[in-house]
């Protein structure tokens, strides 16, 4: 599972070296960015036998490859690593009702636990139901260290 970093944090597993680390982008035309531990075998790695070349970023030290590669690169970091770090955009989901964010008084039995109880709703709600509102939050990056699972586990 993954979790909202701050950018130390996430500076520091970009440039940690032991594990793969692939940021995922996903603006229009947008490469996708990775960090390999260092082999002279990575580019040849990562292409895979394909026709397109993964391209390195010299001054950043870092790959580029293509967003339809993400699947694969994650199954063949997981084989051959054992591990990867996945830093991708995410946006939280805000759950509320209608009856919360208009109540009057103090009791809240809603999910936000009290944090939206009587404040209204500003026009970011969308009211699914009488019962039911959700709004997205601003989008933030968020990271996910995953694992092969070891024999016996």
């Amino acid at each position: 599972m993954g979790h909202q970093m701050n950018a130390e944090q996430l500076t520091d597993i970009w440039n940690q070296r032991e594990i793969p680390v692939i940021l995922r982008r996903t603006g229009k035309g947008e490469l996708l960015r990775l960090r390999l531990p260092y082999a002279v075998t990575n580019r040849a790695w990562l292409r895979n036998n394909r026709r397109t070349l993964p391209v390195w970023i010299a001054d950043e030290r870092y790959w580029e490859i293509p967003k339809s590669w993400f699947n694969d690169f994650v199954e063949r970091a997981l084989a051959t690593f054992g591990a990867v770090y996945v830093v991708q955009p995410y946006c939280e989901q805000e759950k509320c009702s209608p009856a919360c964010l208009n109540a009057v008084g103090h009791e809240c039995q809603c999910s936000c636990m009290g944090r939206n109880h009587g404040a209204g709703n500003d026009g970011s709600w969308f009211e699914i139901s009488e019962t039911f509102a959700t709004r997205w939050g601003k989008q933030v990056l968020a990271c996910r260290l995953m694992r092969t699972r070891e024999e016996g586990r």
